[in-house]
């Protein structure tokens, strides 16, 4: 099991015991997600994930065994869960993706529970956040804009750095929140199938509306047995820009390493892009074969392992720049 950023950690620890008894890849997969989507000290995934410009969390999630079978949903704003809901649409209809209040009606319909999505933490921290732009606005005596001020994915400011420890990774004491993630997870069990989750609550106070590459069978995960898999995080519009996932699964099916084919994707956003101090992107590939690999385009990246063995938590296989 391979897991993105250091929170990763428990969730692969609590899906492992029904994959190490012989359970499915896809059940350990959804398994680990939802773990981390219940999970009130996680701040970009389900429940404790932080909210939109407005202060409504929408979540985005998606499962993959294969191209023929996938499953994906974006926008939830009344379900916890999104990772289980993406798996209802793989098996249950014949539809690749559903999105807003039509993705949550077909919850209710196929018997997901309600529930609230927005911790007491992230709605706090989403009012700390309104009254500082507020009064940053008032003190360079401007408007706040939803355009301006209030989309966070366009604003300057750290990248998520993660310290290890295995919680959030935007919320800091100088009250700066911006950033990218998500929890992706790929599993490959006894029988020798690979699959993948990915689940995530977007950039914190995003515009509303607004879809990273998680949800986006190829950008934010993409699985093929014949050749492996591969899931994304970071600054979603960097990824799904050059089909992330997919091109590194593609590397994998040409014959490269897990690294040599996450180096090549970073290698292609890094041409294809100005990059920002805040821009980050990071793989976690699994060949076929079993090589895997954890790489970004920067420094801060952890990825998870969880074998047999225990647990470990990892710095990126490959960092193409040291910045």
């Amino acid at each position: 099991m391979l897991g993105t950023w250091s929170f990763s950690a428990r969730a692969l620890g609590a899906a492992w015991p029904g994959l190490a008894q012989g359970g499915k890849a896809l059940d350990a997969a959804v398994v680990a997600c939802t773990m981390a989507e219940e999970d009130p000290a996680v701040d970009s995934v389900g429940y404790g994930g932080l909210p939109d410009a407005d202060g409504q969390v929408s979540l985005d999630g998606c499962v993959m065994l294969a191209p023929g079978r996938a499953g994906s949903v974006a926008c939830l704003k009344r379900h916890r869960h999104p990772v289980r809901v993406a798996r209802m649409v793989m098996e249950r209809t014949r539809h690749l993706m559903l999105a807003g209040e039509a993705a949550d009606r077909f919850a209710d319909e196929a018997g997901e529970l309600r529930e609230e999505v927005l911790a007491p933490e992230a709605a706090a921290a989403w009012k700390r956040w309104m009254e500082q732009a507020v009064g940053d606005a008032l003190a360079a005596g401007t408007a706040v804009e939803r355009e301006g001020v209030i989309d966070a994915s366009l604003a300057p400011g750290p990248r998520p750095v993660d310290p290890g420890a295995g919680g959030p990774l935007f919320l800091s004491q100088e009250r700066r929140w911006w950033g990218h993630d998500t929890i992706g997870a790929i599993v490959r069990d006894r029988a020798g199938t690979i699959a993948g989750a990915c689940s995530t609550s977007g950039t914190p106070f995003k515009l509303p509306g607004r879809v990273g590459d998680s949800p986006i069978i190829g950008h934010g995960l993409y699985v093929d047995p014949a050749a492996g898999a591969a899931v994304a995080t970071g600054t979603g519009e960097l990824i799904s820009a050059v089909c992330g996932s997919f091109l590194v699964v593609e590397g994998m099916r040409a014959g490269k390493s897990a690294v040599e084919s996450i180096r090549a994707a970073l290698e292609r956003i890094e041409r294809s892009f100005s990059l920002e101090p805040q821009h980050q992107a990071a793989f976690v590939a699994l060949r076929a074969d079993g090589d895997h690999a954890g790489g970004a385009l920067r420094n801060g990246f952890l990825y998870s392992r969880q074998d047999g063995q225990g647990c470990t938590v990892s710095p990126a296989t490959v960092v193409l720049r040291g910045d």
